[in-house]
């Protein structure tokens, strides 16, 4: 297997330093080809679905992409925006920030950029990039606060696929999870707060997190655990207590069973006992998305007010907040610990020197 072309390499180079902010991914366009490509991507990941490559290929192809991919192209338009999918688009704008709070906070030279698992901008494309510009400390930093392996492990499979394939592999660090990180917390629980502030309080919060098989939490997966950790600690933020809080899991899908309860049976029973106002929250997601826009805030509303509840109130995902930006950059900065992303005069003084060596040695090697 042939090794990735290099950059020329110039001794005496200056180390740079960069932050991957990777996310699920989404089709290009809500058209149903794009939506297909997208799919088969997705579907085709054996830490997404765990059955016989085989046997998935035949259900995959035969019966999954020609149903799924119209239906699911219908959803994305009616979230799409002029700037494209809100995913996308919320995930690019965090990366922009917290590049700006990075370097507010004394971090100069820490690029950041972001990827898309399933998708563009890829991984593999990205990290291209970063060598290309010179990074040769990389953090990678997922956009799912709860350990999954059908999430995280996803985007590490895909960094080691791909430095499986260069010779010159820069330091790596992988950022496992965040679920109970104090900066995620508060700036959950501002987003709340702050719905609460201008709109009043519902009579049950219900946090809805992006479910998976059950099989996953039988095998040792730590994502349910993790949910509920996070659940706990919104709460106790909010000064609220259990009785007043539900959590949920949404997003089914085939027959098998998923991680319970399930969101919009829930939400329709607390309807027909007589609850007339929640409110949800998705706090698995850092980005407002297909799950959060469509099913959440369409689907499960219509299902809450079809059972006979009577005010339903979606609460955004934390998207580019403030408080969200800050809780990245104090993640970020945790994994950067050690690396020299804030210089000191005597080392911004020794880098410069490196860098003069180095032109030296490259214009002796050139003559």
């Amino acid at each position: 297997m042939p090794f990735r072309k290099e950059p020329p390499h110039a001794h005496g180079t200056v180390p740079q330093h960069a932050v991957v902010l990777v996310n699920l991914g989404t089709p290009d366009e809500p058209t149903r080809k794009a939506v297909r490509r997208y799919l088969k991507q997705f579907l085709s990941d054996p830490r997404v679905v765990e059955i016989p490559s085989r046997v998935w290929w035949f259900i995959l192809h035969l019966f999954i992409l020609p149903i799924r991919s119209g239906k699911s192209a219908a959803k994305y338009r009616t979230i799409w925006t002029r700037e494209g999918s809100p995913l996308k688009v919320h995930t690019a704008k965090q990366a922009a920030l917290l590049q700006d709070m990075l370097k507010e906070r004394g971090h100069e030279g820490v690029k950041v950029a972001m990827a898309m698992r399933y998708g563009s901008p890829s991984v593999n494309e990205v990290l291209d990039r970063l060598k290309e510009e010179g990074c040769d400390r990389i953090v990678v930093l997922p956009a799912y606060p709860q350990y999954s392996g059908t999430t995280t492990a996803s985007i590490w499979d895909a960094v080691y696929q791909h430095y499986a394939r260069v010779r010159n592999v820069p330091e790596l660090r992988l950022v496992k999870h965040y679920h109970d990180h104090e900066g995620y917390i508060n700036a959950l629980a501002e987003s709340v707060q702050g719905h609460w502030d201008n709109h009043g309080r519902g009579q049950k919060l219900v946090m809805s997190f992006h479910g998976v098989p059950k099989r996953t939490l039988l095998l040792g997966d730590p994502y349910f655990c993790e949910c509920q950790k996070t659940a706990r600690l919104l709460a106790e933020a909010l000064g609220i207590g259990p009785e007043d809080y539900l959590v949920t899991f949404q997003s089914r899908f085939g027959k098998a069973e998923w991680l319970q309860p399930y969101t919009a049976p829930t939400v329709q029973q607390l309807a027909r006992e007589g609850v007339e106002r929640i409110d949800v929250i998705c706090p698995g997601f850092t980005s407002d998305c297909l799950e959060t826009l469509e099913e959440i805030n369409m689907e499960v509303r219509h299902d809450f007010e079809a059972a006979g509840g009577k005010d339903y109130h979606y609460i955004p995902c934390l998207n580019t907040s403030p408080a969200w930006i800050k809780g990245l950059a104090e993640i970020a900065e945790q994994h950067l610990i050690g690396w020299p992303t804030i210089l000191t005069p005597a080392q911004s003084a020794s880098q410069r020197r490196d860098a003069q060596v180095g032109a030296q040695h490259a214009a002796q090697l050139g003559a």
